[in-house]
């Protein structure tokens, strides 16, 4: 049996336990109510978690723009780029 694995925000929920500072709790339970708390919590750290993969993603999109400088200006003086055999 295969374990299936699911993207964020998906699948059944998970209880899990989560310690906040008191004055945290306090802010989201005056703005959301106690019925909403899990979901503002949840969208929260969804929205983390997706800023954390873009800024990973732009990370890696921003070292290969390096790298392809840098084997652009190492092959510019021929002009053209080296054969692949």
């Amino acid at each position: 049996m295969s374990e299936t694995t699911y993207g964020i925000g998906g699948g059944p929920a998970a209880r899990v336990s989560l310690s906040l500072p008191e004055g945290t709790a306090e802010a989201i339970r005056a703005r959301v109510g106690k019925r909403e708390f899990s979901a503002f919590v949840t969208a929260a750290v969804e929205r983390e978690l997706r800023g954390r993969i873009l800024d990973e993603y732009l990370a890696a999109l921003e070292s290969r723009q390096a790298a392809r400088r840098v084997f652009d200006e190492v092959f510019a003086d021929d002009g053209e780029w080296p054969s692949a055999s």
